[in-house]
């Protein structure tokens, strides 16, 4: 049996723009929100705050929970790891002052960059989950559990 991974991940919205982690792989392009994996050990607001310093150099204030997702790995014809199962919980947050966006120093594997997308053109982007580009844009989810998503 294969245990369920929690992650956390950082919504950061700024000026009309949200802030990614720039990805790559066969099919091109694409982003996902900053966070990963939550430790053994560790809160969920010590893992968002440690995956942004880690993954874009930044320290952020966390706030109130926006979202949960599952993904479940087995419902998605290009699921990579067949059992895969993941719980994201997603926190606003903000980018507290004297922090510069840059590189992280312990980058995923994929990541290429740190990127801002303008909230009204994220239907032009790869974006990971796809819901958020209709969330996010128009503010439409009531509740905060968006369900089994990709």
């Amino acid at each position: 049996m294969k245990n369920v991974r929690i992650s956390a991940k950082a919504i950061i919205i700024k000026n009309g723009k949200l802030l990614v982690m720039h990805h790559c792989d066969s099919d091109g392009t694409y982003y996902i929100l900053p966070g990963g994996g939550q430790r053994n050990g560790e809160s969920l607001i010590a893992a968002v705050k440690r995956e942004c310093l880690e993954e874009a150099g930044i320290k952020v204030a966390v706030g109130e929970v926006m979202y949960i997702r599952d993904y479940i790995g087995d419902n998605y014809e290009f699921a990579e790891k067949p059992g895969f199962h993941q719980v994201e919980i997603m926190f606003k947050c903000e980018i507290l002052d004297g922090s510069e966006i840059g590189n992280g120093k312990q980058m995923d594997e994929r990541q290429i960059g740190v990127s801002w997308l303008l909230l009204d053109e994220l239907d032009q982007y790869r974006l990971f989950p796809a819901i958020l580009k209709d969330v996010l844009k128009d503010n439409k989810k009531e509740s905060i559990y968006l369900g089994d998503v990709n």
